[in-house]
């Protein structure tokens, strides 16, 4: 009897911890990954003729040694100015992967793209937060679009292992534009000061008229008096 009990918990405590393990791997399975890339701010506004820097952010990552991100957007409307890299902890405590590190830069109209990963076995991995890229634009003309990303993320294989994907999420941003922008204060000196100019011009002229008038109306008088 106490054989056949014994035999009995353990089935129960095996189907336990069965249905603990799908359980568990199900909801690891549905849940969204907790690592982000991002573009911040996610929405942009600014005039044509205007500056303004996006950053292509990662968050809550752990065992990063190399990463693509590829960056589109409309060419028409931005024109990227500068790529302010900011890879390699050592030299920028805000960024992302440790040194000794490879990149790659590609900029054509419309995308850019950075490929990066860390070198040697003993350096270690990347665990955390920080900023990847930050991206100058200049609005070339009004309008909007989206600022779409694709991104890889590949963490530090095991010895004689490759390298394996790690799970994220990835976030676009968008940009707007409305006109062009305001005249800055150079422009609106210029222009006041051939508004003045006309003005002074207008009231010159006046006064040169008003004097030829008054010479004919004397040359009038004058003419009245010695008929």
């Amino acid at each position: 009897m106490d054989s056949t009990l014994q035999k009995v918990t353990k089935i129960l405590l095996w189907l336990l911890f069965l249905h603990t393990l799908i359980v568990t791997q199900t909801a690891s399975a549905n849940a969204s990954p907790a690592t982000v890339v991002k573009v911040e701010p996610a929405t942009t506004a600014a005039l044509v003729g205007e500056n303004f820097i996006v950053d292509i952010a990662l968050s809550d990552v752990q065992n990063l040694f190399g990463l693509e991100v590829t960056l589109n957007w409309n060419s028409t409307i931005l024109q990227m100015v500068n790529a302010d890299v900011r890879l390699g902890f050592e030299s920028h405590p805000d960024g992302v992967l440790h040194e000794p590190l490879w990149k790659n830069e590609t900029i054509e109209a419309g995308e850019y793209q950075l490929v990066a990963t860390s070198l040697y076995r003993e350096t270690p991995s990347f665990n955390g937060s920080g900023s990847i890229a930050r991206i100058t634009f200049n609005v070339t003309s009004a309008g909007s679009c989206e600022l779409s990303l694709g991104t890889l993320l590949a963490n530090k294989p095991s010895p004689h292992q490759a390298s394996s994907p790690i799970a994220h999420t990835t976030i676009n941003g968008f940009f707007s534009s409305t006109g062009p922008a305001p005249p800055t204060w150079p422009y609106v000196a210029i222009l006041v000061a051939v508004a003045t100019t006309t003005v002074v011009t207008v009231i010159v002229i006046n006064r040169r008229r008003l004097k030829q008038l008054k010479k004919l109306r004397l040359l009038v008088f004058v003419l009245k008096l010695a008929s």
